[in-house]
Order: C-alpha cells, then sequence, then structure tokens
C-alpha cells in the first residue's frame, strides 16, 4: 500500500533522529551522560561564583533550583537555534531521497535537544534533591505549557536562521552571536523582581524572560514574576512559527538548488 505524505514524513524523522543520535553520541564510551556534562559543569560554575551572594539575596529560595530553571531553558533555546543553521549542510547527500525534506531535518534536532535537556533537567532537580534543597512542583501544567512553547519558539527561529544561513552563507556564521546577549538579559542569574521596574517594559520584550520566570513560578510555591505572560509567550513562539515556516516555504526548492 502506498503510504501517505505524513506517514512518508514521520519515517524520514525517525531515520534523521537515529542518525542524529548516532553522530552525537555514538563515539562517546559514556553516551547520553554526556549531554549532562555542560549544563552541569555551567551549574557547578555558577554556584560557586554566586552561590554565596545569592544565598543571602534570595534566602527563602534554593539557588540550585532556581539556576537549574534558568540554564537549562536557555539551552534548549539556544542549541535548537544554533544546530538549525548547519542543518542543510550536514544532511545535504541525503536531499537526494526525495521523501527528505531540510524541514526534517530541523524537526529531528528539535526532537533530540528537547529530549536530551529534558532528561537533563530532570537528573539535575533529581539530584538537588538528593543533596537535600527543597522544591515543590506547585503547577505542572503551566511547566509544561511554558516548556512546550519555548521549543515551538526555539524551532521557529532555528527555521528562519537555517533559512538565511543557507541561502547567505557568509551571514552563519553571525547568527549565533546575536544570541549571545540573551544570556546577560533573560534572567538566568537573578529574578525579574531584582530589575528596577522601569526597565521591565524592556526586559519583558523578551520570551524568554517569560518561559524562564514561568519555569521558577511552577517549582517554588510563592514565586511570582509581575508582569511575565504565557499570553505573551504563546504569541511570540506563535509568530517566529509562522515566519519561519512562510520563509521555509517560499525559499525550499531554492535552498535545495543552491548548493
Amino acid at each position: 500500500m502506498a503510504r501517505s505524505g505524513l506517514e512518508v514524513q514521520k519515517a524520514a524523522i525517525k531515520a534523521l533522529f537515529l542518525r542524529e543520535i548516532k553522530t552525537r553520541f555514538g563515539k562517546y564510551r559514556l553516551g547520553y551522560l554526556w549531554a549532562a556534562l555542560e549544563p552541569s559543569a555551567h551549574v557547578l560554575v555558577m554556584l560557586a561564583i554566586f552561590g554565596y551572594v545569592m544565598h543571602r539575596t534570595m534566602p527563602d529560595i534554593s539557588f540550585p533550583v532556581f539556576l537549574i530553571n534558568g540554564i537549562i531553558p536557555y539551552f534548549i533555546f539556544t542549541n535548537i537555534s544554533n544546530r538549525s543553521i548547519g542543518a542543510i549542510e550536514a544532511n545535504q547527500g541525503l536531499f537526494n531521497y526525495r521523501p527528505v525534506k531540510p524541514i526534517d531535518t530541523i524537526i529531528s534536532r528539535t526532537l533530540l535537544e528537547s529530549m536530551i535537556y529534558l532528561f537533563v533537567y530532570i537528573l539535575l532537580m533529581s539530584i538537588v534533591r538528593v543533596l537535600g534543597e527543597n522544591y515543590e512542583v506547585v503547577k505542572i501544567i503551566t511547566l509544561i505549557i511554558s516548556w512546550t512553547l519555548l521549543i515551538i519558539l526555539s524551532f521557529g527561529l532555528g527555521l528562519i536562521f537555517m533559512v538565511i544561513g543557507n541561502l547567505y552563507p557568509e551571514l552563519a556564521k553571525f547568527l549565533p552571536i546575536l544570541l549571545k546577549p540573551l544570556y546577560f538579559i533573560s534572567c538566568i542569574m537573578y529574578p525579574l523582581h531584582n530589575i528596577p521596574k522601569e526597565y521591565w517594559s524592556y526586559i519583558l520584550w523578551n520570551p524568554i524572560v517569560h518561559s524562564i520566570e514561568l519555569s521558577r513560578e511552577s517549582v517554588f510555591p510563592g514565586y511570582i514574576s509581575d508582569g511575565v505572560s504565557i499570553s505573551y509567550l504563546s504569541f511570540c513562539s506563535l509568530s517566529l512559527l509562522f515566519i519561519g515556516l512562510t520563509l521555509y516555504i517560499v525559499n525550499e526548492k531554492r535552498m535545495l538548488t543552491s548548493k
């Protein structure tokens, strides 16, 4: 029986997903545990540098849990977006097979990064629980929705980066640099309420702030960030997804024939 287009795409994404896993982890003896190395090392360094100060600043909140709920969402965003830039070049030979499309490479990479950092998040949160840090997941639905919207946001931006990076290779090196300042203005190492209110109107344009602060609200009873909105995060995520899909549809044939 002839398969539907959706079934063909599902098979292509699955094959690309398995290929990504083998490429990323197949050559390492410890395999998937290497995925936890970068965020874990980052958390440890930040704890060593800022742990004492932040404990004095936020005595009622576990700083390790606070930091994990800032760093992991940020890594999800940057890894999905940045790895999308080279997706076409890394899989160029596969596009000779008609069922494989450039968007399938982005979907497979997005799925892999999401699963990796979900695993890392659960692992790190479990470790800090064993070490005696107190937290309680009080808004599981909000946590799931905010992470899902962040993944959609990252996927949409990844599509935009993929199209621009493929059509204008000279810009591909500069696109990741554009994301670097977001590390310092996304409330990763500090809460939103530590910023003077007169600057909130600027900071809250950044949808990552909304995702991170909503994630923290979900694991800290009584933690409230005035100004964050799941509606705004939804708007930004769906808008970037629409722009990304539009750019991709318009330029798909051009991308496949540009090499």
